[in-house]
Parts: structure tokens; C-alpha cells; sequence
């Protein structure tokens, strides 16, 4: 995605922000970088944008997550015993629809984490076009994951459920991976424009709204329900536990990072919820 004229990064170790920006290009700038949906360019770019639009990724996960579903349900209705099948073309979907960003910034992330190198030197790595065995293992086992959770959720009944609340309990992770405690690892790229600016107020609201809205859907099992609640909480668990090794190890966050959480936090989510069925 191709940036317009953007605002300087300020220091966000306070949670101060400056105060420019509008809500439209924020949804622009979360559709934009979240997935290949057709957008719009944002006519500014700055930290205000960049928090909001972080604030915004749940609902990007309701629309992939919301695709999916569709597509499990057609899937199941030509094909009703072929739940396999469906599992697979949903996440495929979700893969597409994100255009393999996200899995994209696992990898990278794995194989900075796995070369066992200093700050610089991971940081480099992140940045090579090239994967490593890392990073494959990692693919492949978040996508073997997807698939086998999302099945066991579709044998028992409420796939397209699941799929629509993981999808967004795994974008819940933008907010709180971009609280203002985080801070960039580098001086630039998408990271400098949203680390530290979701205040933990926001994120918690966030929170509260996705987690009601994966209870409606599950409503009235009380496993289903527990599932649900564990799912979205996974997601919430995963975040800080991310963030906390990104800091450690790079000393803030990326875009690489950001992306790995959210397909680290895609298969918790789901196995939590074939777990409660």
C-alpha cells in the first residue's frame, strides 16, 4: 500500500497523540493494510489514523470472517458430509483476503526468533523477502491448525460461527499489541505510525464489544458459551505475550509482528473453540 503525505511519528511514551486524522481514513488505512478488499488511499496518514485504524481491526475481522462463513455454508450446503473440504476453503479465504500478509509476517517473525541473533540482526532478517525453515514451520503449522479446529467446529455443527468469531477475536489483537506500553522496534515502516496508540481504555472496550457479539453466537450452549469467552480472552492472552517477546527480543513492535500475532491468535481461538463444543 502506497502511504500519502504522513505526519512526523511523535513520541508516544506518554500516550499523547496529536489530534488530526478522521475516521474514514482510518477505516481506509485498516482495510487497506489488513486485507486486499478494495479501500480507497486515506488522504492522511498519522498516528490518530493509525491508532483508530488499529481500534477498527475487529471489524475488518468480521468481514473476512464474515466471507468465510459464507463460504463454509455454500461449501456445506453442495457438499453437506464434506467438512474437511469446507475447513479448507474457508481459511484459504481468510489467507486470500488478507492477501498472505499476516502469514508473511509470521514467518519473518519466526525466522528473526529462531536465528537466535542480536537486536540488529533480527531486524535485518525481518526485512529479507526470502523465508527460512523457521518460518515454514510456521506456516504450516498455523494452517494445519486452522484446518483441523475449523473442522472439528463444522462436525459439530457451528463452523460458520466460528469462523466469524475468530476471525475477529484474532484482529482483537491489533489494539492491544498497539497499546501506548509498546513501543516501535524501528524508526520506520507501518509499526512507527500505530505502536503506543490504542490507550488500554479503547482496547478494553473493544474488547468488551467482541466479546458480546462471540456470546450472541454462541448463545444458548453453556459450553459453546465458555468457548467463546476463552477464545476471545486466548486472543487478548496472545497479544501480550507477543508483544512481551517482541520487546525483548527486537525492542518493540513491527508490522511483521503484528501480523504474526494475529495468525498466532487465529488457531487459539478456533481450538478453543472446538474445544468447548
Amino acid at each position: 500500500m502506497t502511504l500519502p503525505p504522513q505526519d512526523p511519528p511523535s513520541d508516544a511514551a506518554d500516550g499523547a497523540l496529536p489530534v488530526s486524522g478522521g475516521w474514514l481514513d482510518a477505516v481506509r488505512l485498516a482495510f487497506g493494510t489488513l486485507t486486499v478488499l478494495p479501500a480507497g488511499v486515506p488522504s492522511r496518514v498519522d498516528r490518530v489514523v493509525g491508532g483508530r485504524a488499529m481500534v477498527l481491526a475487529p471489524v475488518v475481522g468480521v468481514v473476512i470472517g464474515g466471507v468465510a462463513a459464507g463460504v463454509i455454508a455454500l461449501a456445506q450446503l453442495v457438499k453437506p458430509d464434506a467438512d474437511l473440504l469446507a475447513a479448507v476453503l474457508g481459511v484459504l479465504v481468510i489467507a486470500a483476503l488478507s492477501g498472505g500478509l499476516h502469514l508473511d509476517g509470521l514467518a519473518d517473525f519466526a525466522d528473526a526468533l529462531g536465528s537466535r541473533r542480536d537486536r540488529e540482526t533480527m531486524l535485518r532478517i525481518m526485512k529479507q523477502s526470502d523465508i527460512g525453515p523457521f518460518g515454514v514451520v510456521a506456516i504450516v503449522g498455523v494452517l494445519l491448525l486452522d484446518v483441523a479446529a475449523l473442522t472439528a467446529c463444522i462436525q459439530f455443527g457451528y463452523g460458520w460461527q466460528a469462523i466469524l468469531i475468530a476471525t475477529t477475536a484474532s484482529r482483537l489483537t491489533l489494539p492491544w499489541s498497539c497499546r501506548t506500553s509498546v513501543p516501535a522496534a524501528r524508526p520506520d515502516g507501518l509499526g512507527t505510525f500505530v505502536a503506543g496508540t490504542v490507550r488500554p481504555l479503547t482496547a478494553t472496550i473493544a474488547t468488551t464489544v467482541v466479546l458480546a457479539a462471540a456470546l450472541a453466537l454462541t448463545w444458548p450452549s453453556p459450553s459453546r458459551l465458555a468457548g467463546s469467552a476463552a477464545a476471545v480472552l486466548l486472543a487478548v492472552a496472545t497479544s501480550f505475550a507477543t508483544t512481551r517477546r517482541a520487546r525483548t527480543a527486537l525492542g518493540g513492535t513491527t508490522g511483521d509482528v503484528l501480523g504474526a500475532t494475529i495468525e498466532l491468535a487465529l488457531p487459539l481461538t478456533l481450538l478453543a473453540l472446538a474445544l468447548a463444543a
